[in-house]
């Protein structure tokens, strides 16, 4: 019952073996994966990547990393993305502060018009922050109004994440959830109340254990989810459904 909420199986470090990878999934039980764009060839690799599969769907944005390269064209593009039927978000967008590969001012310009563009086209956002929590914040109170989305890959405080679910959002947990220093996250991970929760691998990256050292992939979430369920204290089966539900209300897959 498994969804992995967000992954990246366009990656060229899947270029060898993506059809296998695609296989462990359906084998491990995996009845979603939403693949989420980075850039705007990613994201076009994402939407062939879901014509071509039943129960991959795509998301299409830029990442806040190539901000700088953005061109005026590209949220015309995006928005005619959202018109094919199996892409589900604007994403993945957002901030990113720890490598700073594009500026700080281009890559809150960026994340801002693509706020607007998921307004326009009514589709939910798929949000990256790393150690830019505070910026995220303000930026999300103030252009993010009658949007929903998730904080992927949550990194952040329970005190920030109970204000991202006052403005109505979900939070997604990933491979860091299972490294056994992060109490930080495993508070979060047992407070966030569960029809809000959102479980993915955000492969290649943020292996979980017992693989972590290795190349990730859409089968390892349920380390991820197995964990969740763990520091909350509930059954796995249980955990696993109501993240597979609240991934398919939050993206409208039916």
């Amino acid at each position: 019952m498994l969804f992995d909420s967000h992954a990246h199986i366009d990656d060229n470090r899947f270029d060898a073996d993506r059809a296998a990878v695609i296989t462990r999934a359906r084998e491990a039980g995996l009845v979603g994966i939403v693949n989420a764009g980075a850039c705007m060839e990613s994201s076009a690799r994402s939407i062939a990547l879901a014509a071509e599969h039943a129960f991959i769907y795509a998301a299409v944005g830029v990442h806040p990393h190539d901000a700088e390269g953005t061109r005026e064209e590209d949220y015309e593009k995006l928005a005619s993305w959202t018109t094919k039927p199996k892409v589900v978000a604007i994403g993945e967008i957002g901030l990113d502060y720890y490598y700073d590969l594009s500026p700080r001012e281009i890559q809150q310009q960026v994340f801002i018009r693509q706020l607007d563009v998921a307004r326009q086209c009514n589709k939910p956002v798929i949000i990256h922050d790393r150690d830019a929590h505070g910026d995220l914040l303000t930026i999300i109170k103030k252009e993010a109004r009658g949007l929903t989305g998730v904080l992927h890959c949550y990194s952040g405080s329970w005190e920030m994440a109970k204000e991202i679910l006052k403005l109505g959002f979900y939070i997604s947990f990933a491979g860091p959830i299972t490294y056994a220093k992060d109490g930080k996250l495993k508070e979060v991970a047992a407070n966030v109340p569960l029809e809000r929760l959102l479980v993915e691998t955000d492969c290649p990256y943020l292996t979980p254990k017992p693989y972590r050292g290795r190349r990730n992939e859409p089968a390892h979430v349920k380390f991820t989810a197995e964990e969740v369920a763990s520091v909350r204290g509930m059954d796995f089966a249980v955990l696993a459904e109501a993240a597979t539900a609240n991934t398919k209300r939050l993206f409208a897959i039916s």
